[in-house]
């Protein structure tokens, strides 16, 4: 069998298919069914068992562990799972693939979920080109799930086919008498192999064609299919590849609990055997050799899998901290999740509206992490690291407005409930905290958007200009850093309210002094008309958030000062 260079490249692109269609039907789940399939998939995974239940029943459904850990993986991505509830459902998709391999060896068919991709695409076309931007996110999803699977299809195709040539894998007969040493080598061949192959039903079928012809014994057949329970997990890590930090620790911990199961499986590995041996033989009766080899390691492969979700579903703590440490957060791929409101409220409207004001205060800190990036972005000298920077602040406001949106309807949810009428004042006065603070966020987002547009134009700030913007910037961090202040008190504590007003007269004094100034510069040809209108629409902005920033004070007080009468 010869493998040449072009079917390598004809493999990559089935890669890089693969890989553009977790993309796009990531980004498209995201943009149409957010907040939706958050809440039905957050009651589906409220513990760790109906997690597991749940990746059993997709896993069945759709018939490829593979492609529900990969799914998995795209909805950790877009935010739509934690990592813990991740985890729960990819130990019950490492159980429902057994049941695949069952039907499989029972019935002789398989669901090929790749043979649909094409027929969906026709449905998606036109959905991808109408104007209203939900059916378009519907559209976006279906092409992401069509190109998914048909790169997962065209992965397996264009694998080395050892399948039709297992001759090729003859050569294993010399190292079948080494002991527990075969066994450590067996399982690294099925890893090796699933990995190369790209399907773990694949190697289990070359399994069993070298166990029907002798070659190796059911006992190393088991290890190449603790071997493949590693391999398999590839699918999942090529996909967390164009992904966010959490869905890369989803898919490592798909890595990391199949390794442990074959860890302390080795442990055990003859008892284990011995007993799956003494089920087919005994209990279900099967004893001819030729039909007792696929039992065995089918039942085998259940036995594995059931077994190590059994043992390791009280350590998805562990499992969660360990990928956490493995792949520490970075600083720029901060995801949008609320930390204190989860899932419902809570028992009480009282420490829901706690929860809430804390939610609050994060948001504000939040946004004065995004007006620090605008102030980067107006000395970043390099393209790539300005796009980048730019990026992030785009980001972050789409983490505002998701933010934002979320907060209010919990707080209006809250409202709906039995409420003293001090509450109710302090509900009014947390919405409008909420607006006012995703308005600063618009505001930076502005405020770099300008400073882009200059960018663009090829000319720079005289000196003056700079001085001038950076100590206007600095009067607005001081306003920012001082609202902080008055979101986090409690109600005991007292804060000069009035230190954010003298803040917010003297940006406003600064910004009429830059207006003036700015016309006798422009007339004086100190600088280009059209930087000057750079300059102002900077300062006028950050006058803009300035009365943002004040307007959150003047909420806050409002409601700590009723709350305290």
């Amino acid at each position: 069998m010869e493998y040449s260079f072009y079917d390598l490249l004809k493999l990559l692109g089935s890669l890089a298919l693969f890989l553009y269609g977790m993309k796009i039907m990531s980004e498209g789940l995201q943009k149409f069914a957010g907040d939706r399939l958050r809440k039905i998939l957050t009651v589906m995974t409220t513990n760790r068992v109906t997690g597991v239940l749940t990746g059993m029943l997709i896993t069945a459904l759709v018939q490829s562990s593979s492609a529900t850990t990969v799914m998995v993986v795209s909805f950790v991505n877009a935010g739509l799972l934690t990592l813990s509830q991740s985890i729960s459902v990819i130990m019950g998709a490492n159980i429902g693939t057994t049941v695949t391999a069952w039907v499989i060896s029972a019935l002789g068919f398989q669901v090929d979920v790749s043979a649909f991709a094409l027929p969906l695409l026709a449905f998606g076309i036109p959905l991808l080109f109408s104007q209203k931007s939900s059916r378009k996110s519907v559209g976006e999803f279906i092409f992401g799930f069509s190109f998914l699977f048909m790169g997962l299809a065209m992965l397996q195709a264009n694998a080395p086919d050892l399948e039709k040539n297992p001759e090729m894998l003859a050569f294993v007969q010399e190292y079948t008498d080494m002991g527990f040493a075969s066994v450590l080598l067996f399982v690294f061949i099925g890893t090796l192999l699933t990995m190369i192959v790209q399907a773990s039903s694949a190697t289990m079928a070359i399994t069993l064609i070298m166990c029907a012809n002798g070659w190796i014994s059911f006992e190393l057949g088991a290890a190449l299919v603790l071997g493949e329970n590693i391999g398999t997990t590839i699918t999942a890590n090529l996909a967390a590849l164009t992904g966010n930090t959490q869905a890369r620790r989803a898919a490592l911990a798909h890595l990391v609990f199949n390794v442990f199961g074959v860890i302390w499986v080795l442990c055990v590995f003859p008892f284990f055997t011995g007993a799956v041996s003494w089920f087919v033989e005994h209990v279900m009766g099967v004893t001819e050799m030729s039909v007792a080899v696929p039992f065995k390691l089918s039942a085998f492969h259940t036995a594995f899998n059931v077994c190590n979700v059994l043992v390791l579903i009280w350590f998805v703590r562990f499992i969660e901290r360990t990928v956490c440490a493995i792949i520490p957060q970075k600083e720029q791929d901060e995801e949008y999740r609320l930390r204190f409101i989860t899932g419902g409220m809570l028992s009480t409207s009282e420490l829901s509206i706690l929860q809430a004001s804390k939610e609050i205060h994060l948001f504000a800190e939040r946004i004065h992490r995004m007006f620090g990036m605008v102030r980067d972005l107006l000395h970043t000298e390099k393209d790539d690291d300005f796009n980048k920077l730019f990026s992030r602040v785009e980001k972050y406001e789409n983490i505002s407005d998701s933010m934002e949106l979320e907060i209010a309807n919990y707080l209006n949810q809250v409202s709906e409930g039995r409420l003293s009428s001090e509450s109710k004042l302090q509900i009014r006065g947390m919405l409008r905290e909420v607006t006012e603070i995703e308005s600063i966020g618009d505001s930076c987002y502005n405020l770099a958007r300008t400073i882009n547009r200059k960018r663009q134009a090829n000319e720079d700030f005289t000196e003056g200009q700079y001085e001038h913007i950076h100590e206007m910037m600095k009067l607005v961090n001081d306003a920012l850093l001082q609202m902080l202040v008055v979101v986090e008190r409690t109600e005991h504590q007292q804060v000069d309210v009035n230190r954010s007003f003298n803040l917010e007269n003297e940006i406003n004094n600064y910004r009429n002094q830059l207006k003036n100034q700015n016309l006798i510069d422009v007339n004086n040809k100190s600088y280009s008309y059209q930087m000057g209108v750079y300059y102002m629409d900077i300062i006028a902005e950050c006058e803009k958030l300035g009365d943002y920033v004040v307007n959150v004070v003047e909420a806050n007080t409002d409601v700590k000062e009723k709350k305290s009468a």
